[in-house]
């Protein structure tokens, strides 16, 4: 599985350890930035990574700034993403069994390391339920 990943100033840490994560577990990791502290805008990155999922270069995508809404938000931006924003694994699995969210927001200043790498984990492993919820994910398309 491969995975799009970006983030601003304020998650670039955090990208780097959910990177090392993602590398040590098989996936293939496509970084799109940004590649330092120095303060940058998180529209960029969150755009970036949704298009990459939307455009199929990648499976998945993790956005990360500080609260994590922000970066959602521009990733929601891009027509077929849904971003959903994370602060614990239940609300991982849960984004995934009945929204069928393509990508993770999180906020690196909201969550702890060792958390955002379990929400990580729950995200890519869970899969979507369908059925009931099928109908209400073509209603966010439509």
């Amino acid at each position: 599985m491969k995975i799009a990943i970006g983030s601003d100033h304020g998650g670039f840490e955090l990208k780097g350890k959910v990177i090392n994560f993602l590398n040590q577990n098989g996936y293939e990791v496509l970084d799109l930035g940004c590649n330092s502290t120095d303060s940058v805008d998180y529209p960029k990155y969150g755009r970036m990574v949704g298009e990459a999922v939307v455009e199929k270069k990648a499976d998945k995508g993790i956005v990360i700034c500080g609260t994590g809404i922000g970066i959602g938000i521009a990733a929601n931006k891009v027509k077929g993403v849904r971003a959903a924003l994370c602060t614990n694994t239940t609300m991982a699995r849960l984004t995934r069994e009945h929204n069928d969210a393509n990508v993770l927001s999180m906020g690196a200043r909201m969550v702890g390391d060792i958390l955002a790498l379990e929400m990580v984990e729950v995200f890519l492993t869970t899969k979507f339920e369908g059925g009931r919820h099928q109908k209400r994910i073509d209603q966010l398309e439509g």
